[in-house]
């Protein structure tokens, strides 16, 4: 076996991240050896870009909100094919991670009395979310890898790890590479835990960076693990639409938390039109006392604009198809009308909602404060990922733990904004912690040189195509996963645009094998792609697998050819896994169900 550059850890952490950061930590403060390894620099994890805040029930605002009613909003976010167990014990937690994170040197907005600050989110009853103006992602990565640097933390920057090691059932390491030279490396370690975030370069639209190619949830397949709720992919109402160099970046909702509204060509608040049952006794029916929500007003209800995020993105999609869209193709977001009603709106604005402001102003060149946004629906999240236990967060794989976007189960059918970055903190910690315990009782073990070889010799293969004449560029191929996966398996689907995917899926993947990547392994991010290629088929065949099965619409996963909700698939989560001749099967499981207490919980809250 070639003389691989070998790190060896008892807790290895695969992203850096929230969660992955938040992992780290406390595996290093149970007295284990730590290593990270990030696809690119300490710093740009996709956090940075979760601007609206943490969701955290600490009542600083509104002396209502609590565990109970956080849970509740959860579950009726996710369509109840959450894992209940898991919504608990995110509710009962973020308020702890969030104080922590601040006794960490997290500064966050204040309210007068000089508590943290709470804002309205979409799907949310009471003002909820902890924020730095609209960068608190950025607040959050910068205050972990501060308090983290101080743990003895290794990093590995520009790293990406292409296959986990095994030693029977059991995780022992990991098998990757350096993005600058090319060199292979080799990670021992006792435990893995996964924080790769999510799958979005899988589509054409989205507000994803380069990174989020699938990468952990298709690691934790390879090696055996289930994926559970694939087919639940969030797309975000508000994207930019216009110059095309920005389409897709997000629009944080805090803009339609701070009173901005939605309307179409026609000058109409479209989302008026259509608010469902399960949120009429929250949702006003007028722009008076929607806009008194957003002042908080605890007797206003809040305004459309801030229902659930898959519903919102619908209400959109529907003003564009049926004409009534704006200029660029999507609606209009304006936050400008409150100087209506309000006199300072101007200084309100910026310093609300300052990367907003400038985002708009230096990218196309808008002044949010004097005039409206252009918006429309862009890949953000995916609910789906590694099915894990919800006290642990180890998968089905022994020594292998998953946090974050790439872990599964909190959010069900559809993740309420704000919940992401509570994830990341509490089961971030979790999984830290659980595998930092797992590495402590486990003995170390021998890698397969073998096995390492031929995961080498896989890697190098579009390299040594070059050769060939016919050879087909890797980017040509993600170029049309992306463009299919946006027009077949997107915001609405149907039988026969799924299952016309998956035959392209199939062929793609065959064309993938033999793909040609010229030049050498130092700074070639053709070979690069080419090896991302493999976590974006399979995590594509995923989506659109479990699409397929779920024939219903619920939450972010519509079906046009099945649009209203069933008692029946309401019972189970789809849940994929890989068979051992390398095909994808599929089985239904049912969902976690209720306690006594959490049944109790729900009905409470109505």
């Amino acid at each position: 076996m070639a003389d691989y550059r070998t790190h060896e850890y008892d807790v290895l952490v695969i992203g850096a991240g929230g969660a992955g950061l938040r992992a780290a930590i406390e595996a290093s403060a149970q007295g284990v050896s730590v290593g990270i390894v990030c696809k690119s620099l300490l710093g740009k994890a996709h956090t940075v870009m979760a601007e609206g805040g943490i969701a955290a029930a600490m009542a600083n605002v509104d002396e209502r909100d609590g565990w109970r009613v956080h849970f509740s909003d959860t579950m009726r976010g996710g369509q109840y094919l959450n894992n209940s167990h898991m919504a608990q014990i995110h509710a009962k937690e973020a308020p702890e991670r969030v104080r922590e994170l601040e006794g960490w040197g997290a500064l966050f907005d204040r309210t007068q009395e000089g508590r943290i600050l709470q804002r309205n989110f979409g799907g949310h009853r009471y003002p909820r979310l902890a924020h730095v103006g609209d960068r608190t992602g950025l607040e959050m990565i910068r205050t972990l890898q501060d308090h983290g640097i101080h743990q003895g933390v290794q990093v590995h920057m520009e790293c990406t790890v292409v296959r986990l090691l095994k030693e029977g059932d059991r995780v022992i390491g990991a098998f990757g590479y350096e993005r600058e030279k090319g060199r292979f490396l080799l990670f021992k370690a006792k435990a893995v835990v996964l924080a790769t975030g999510g799958i979005g370069r899988a589509y054409k639209i989205t507000s994803n960076s380069w990174e989020y190619t699938g990468d952990g949830h298709t690691l934790a397949y390879d090696a055996g693990a289930e994926l559970i709720d694939m087919e639940f992919v969030q797309f975000h109402p508000t994207g930019m639409v216009w110059p095309p160099s920005v389409r897709g970046i997000l629009v944080t909702e805090g803009v339609r938390g701070e009173g901005g509204i939605l309307y179409n060509s026609e000058n109409k608040r479209f989302m008026f039109d259509d608010i469902p049952d399960l949120y009429k006794d929250q949702t006003a029916d007028n722009e008076d006392e929607g806009w008194r929500y957003t002042q908080g007003d605890r007797d206003a209800r809040r305004p459309p604009e801030l229902l659930t995020r898959d519903h919102v993105a619908r209400c959109i999609v529907r003003e564009i198809k049926e004409g009534r869209g704006s200029e660029h193709g999507g609606v209009y977001l304006d936050i400008a009308w409150i100087k209506e009603r309000l006199p300072n709106a101007e200084e309100h604005i910026k310093k609300k909602l300052p990367s907003m402001y400038h985002q708009f102003k230096e990218l196309a060149g808008i002044e949010i404060t004097k005039e409206p946004m252009e918006v429309g629906p862009t890949t953000h999240y995916v609910m789906g990922g590694i099915r894990v236990d919800a006290e642990t967060q180890m998968s089905n794989v022994p020594g292998l733990f998953a946090a974050g976007e790439c872990g599964a189960g909190l959010h069900g059918a559809n993740r309420l904004g704000g919940n992401s970055l509570s994830d990341l903190l509490v089961f971030g910690k979790r999984a830290g912690e659980h595998a930092a315990r797992f590495a402590k009782d486990a003995k170390a073990s021998a890698v397969n040189e073998a096995e390492v070889e031929n995961i080498a010799i896989e890697c190098l293969a579009p390299l040594e195509n070059s050769e060939e004449p016919n050879g087909e560029g890797p980017f040509q191929i993600q170029y049309e996963l992306q463009d299919l996966m946006q027009d077949l398996v997107g915001i609405v689907r149907t039988k026969k645009e799924i299952e016309e995917a998956l035959e392209r899926i199939q062929e793609l993947k065959k064309r993938s094998k033999t793909v040609s990547v010229p030049g050498n392994r130092e700074y070639n991010g053709g070979w690069h792609t080419a090896l991302d290629l493999h976590n974006l088929l399979t995590v594509s065949e995923a989506i659109a697998r479990a699409a397929l099965a779920r024939e219903e619409s619920r939450g972010a996963h519509f079906r046009e050819d099945f649009p209203a909700k069933s008692d029946d698939e309401a019972k189970t989560n789809v849940v994929l896994n890989k068979e051992s001749d390398g095909d994808m099967a599929l089985v239904r499981q049912p969902v976690v169900e209720l306690t006594s207490e959490m049944s109790e919980i729900i009905k409470e809250m109505k």
